[in-house]
């Protein structure tokens, strides 16, 4: 497989190793029953050769068997543990219809902030996943943790896309890695864009661990961090602070923030961006 390239640097980056791409094609077919050739050299980054050989690998485990195209899960082939859920968080799905208006917005102009050819990285979560109408006509270099995110710009956008090694939590739609030396080490991005549970004066709160932990390795990646936090979120939730509000470059926001909130990002020294949703037609 031919290596990949750091985007910004130039530098040479190792591939994804062959534990890294079994677990996201294991994850893969749980999730859908159905994995092909083609969505598992975009989720891994393999050539299709690789792809084939690790289509090949699970067949041979009894997990999956060949059909035309790729893989089909055989039924009662995975153990049925419960699935990680993220505690103090809200499932994905629940929460994705919540101050919807709101979120399009803030979406929407975050995306505007991207110019072509951009390296970014979008963390999971509801408003970061309205990004994905607004990316329909760019051509970035994309990282999430999304899964969701991830198959719609794969399949619906021209934007290049990877995807991190590790679990999925299914309720948050997330793929957590709690590796340090994965796949995301080697990427150089002009901007991160994070979601959260809450902001405060401490600064950006997350509920879970895990997930804090996993935001923070991102963030590592990345030289700007833009948080999408609609106006719902300076309300203090959490306990867990993934960074200082010092570290946050940009803060997009709606209307109906809280003066003190806006106050306290001033204060702060960030950037922030206030939107007007629009009106749902009586």
């Amino acid at each position: 497989m031919r290596p990949k390239v750091n985007f910004q640097s130039g530098e040479t980056a190792q591939p994804m190793r062959e534990r890294q791409r079994a677990e996201i094609a294991r994850n893969l077919l749980t999730q859908r029953g159905f994995l092909s050739i083609a969505d598992l050299m975009a989720a891994t980054g393999a050539s299709a050769a690789s792809a084939r050989r690790d289509a090949g690998r699970l067949a041979e485990a009894g997990l999956a068997e060949r059909v035309h195209g790729g893989l089909q899960a055989i039924q009662g082939a995975f153990a049925p543990t419960q699935p990680p859920r993220a505690r103090d968080s809200r499932s994905f799905d629940n929460s994705l219809a919540v101050n919807l208006a709101a979120k399009c917005a803030i979406a929407e102009r975050a995306v505007a902030l991207c110019e072509e050819g951009d390296v970014i990285i979008i963390n999971g979560g509801t408003t970061t996943y309205q990004m994905s109408e607004y990316l329909r006509r760019t051509r970035l270099k994309i990282l999430t943790n999304s899964y969701p995110l991830a198959y719609f710009l794969i399949h619906e956008t021209e934007n290049r896309v990877a995807l991190p090694g590790g679990e999925v939590y299914r309720d948050q739609k997330l793929i957590v890695a709690p590796f340090d030396d994965d796949a995301i080490q080697h990427y150089a991005a002009r901007w991160m864009f994070m979601s959260a549970i809450s902001i405060g004066p401490h600064g950006i709160i997350e509920g879970d661990p895990l997930i804090a932990r996993a935001e923070a390795k991102l963030l590592r990646r990345a030289d700007r961090l833009v948080v999408l936090a609609d106006s719902s979120k300076f309300q203090v939730q959490g306990s867990l602070v993934v960074c200082p509000l010092t570290r946050v470059h940009t803060l997009i926001t709606d209307s109906g923030a809280p003066e003190q909130g806006l106050q306290m990002l001033k204060d702060a020294g960030v950037e922030t961006l206030v939107v007007e949703p629009e009106r749902a037609p009586a």
